[in-house]
């Protein structure tokens, strides 16, 4: 079993910055990759970033890329976003995400999440 809890959300103003944690406990030593979804107030969760955890290949939503660097720490088990020139389309609570299962870095296929944290951008 793995259990996962995001911190580190916020209110920031647009253009900010902001950092992101995922502590992943349990059977740690079976994890295979882990990634960040959101969703925003009456959408539906959408796809952010993922990263291989073996050797960290990353993969990222075209909405975010080249603003948002998704990383982890094997040693520490987390998982970490960071996130920068935030945008009010960033508002949105942000979910961890972890699975056992050797998948192509481009799934979005997930098998344990986190309860999400809130990460809110004014304008």
């Amino acid at each position: 079993q793995l259990q996962l809890v995001e911190s580190g959300g916020g209110l920031v103003q647009a253009g900010e910055s902001l950092r992101l944690s995922c502590a992943a406990s349990g059977r740690t030593s079976s994890l295979r990759g882990m990634g960040w979804f959101r969703q925003a107030a009456g959408k539906d969760r959408e796809f952010v970033a993922a990263i291989r955890w073996s050797d960290s290949d990353t993969y990222y939503a075209e909405s975010v890329k080249g603003r948002f660097t998704i990383s982890r720490d094997n040693i520490k088990n987390t998982l970490y976003l960071q996130m920068n020139s935030l945008k009010s389309e960033d508002t949105a609570i942000y979910i961890c995400a972890a699975r056992r299962v050797r998948v192509p870095i481009t799934s979005h296929d997930f098998e344990f999440w986190g309860q999400g944290t809130q990460v809110t951008v004014s304008s």
